[in-house]
């Protein structure tokens, strides 16, 4: 099962829509310079049971447009089934991964996806020198400009 912190709702992290994020412990890539170290440890945070996932989503319907997970892809078949429950409640998908690739059976699940270790010497999304790469799996395109403000 995943553990996860509170759910919040967030604006800039998925361009054009408001997410639902659900930034899930356990996190084994180590990024240097990671913003959010207490996410390697896999038994923060509270378990994020389907019965508790579902509130949220039932919750937030409406409201929120887009399901993010910050993290998970060590559990593809949790995550997988968590994304497919969103988007048959019509909510968009996106996961964020310090990884190069994730499972099939995830990236089946996906709207958007965030790929790539963070290094702090060339920045994150906001920066051209990024090594991260930001999907728009819809239209088969990197939009890694979406997020670079001129």
């Amino acid at each position: 099962m995943f553990n996860s912190l509170p759910a919040q709702v967030v604006m800039q992290e998925v361009p054009g829509e408001i997410s639902l994020l659900f930034s899930i412990t356990g996190c084994d890539v180590g990024c240097k310079g990671c913003h959010s170290t207490e996410l390697w440890n896999e038994e923060y945070g509270e378990p994020l049971s389907e019965e508790r996932y579902r509130a949220y989503l039932n919750q937030y319907r409406g409201f929120v447009s887009c399901i993010l997970f910050f993290g998970g892809e060590w559990q593809p078949k949790q995550l997988s089934e968590y994304l497919a429950l969103a988007k048959t409640m019509g909510f968009k998908t996106c996961l964020y991964t310090g990884r190069e690739r994730v499972a099939r059976e995830i990236h089946a699940q996906l709207d958007y996806l965030k790929t790539g270790e963070f290094d702090h010497q060339v920045g994150g999304l906001d920066s051209p020198d990024t090594n991260q790469k930001f999907y728009d799996l819809a239209q088969n395109k990197i939009i890694n400009y979406k997020f670079i403000n001129d």
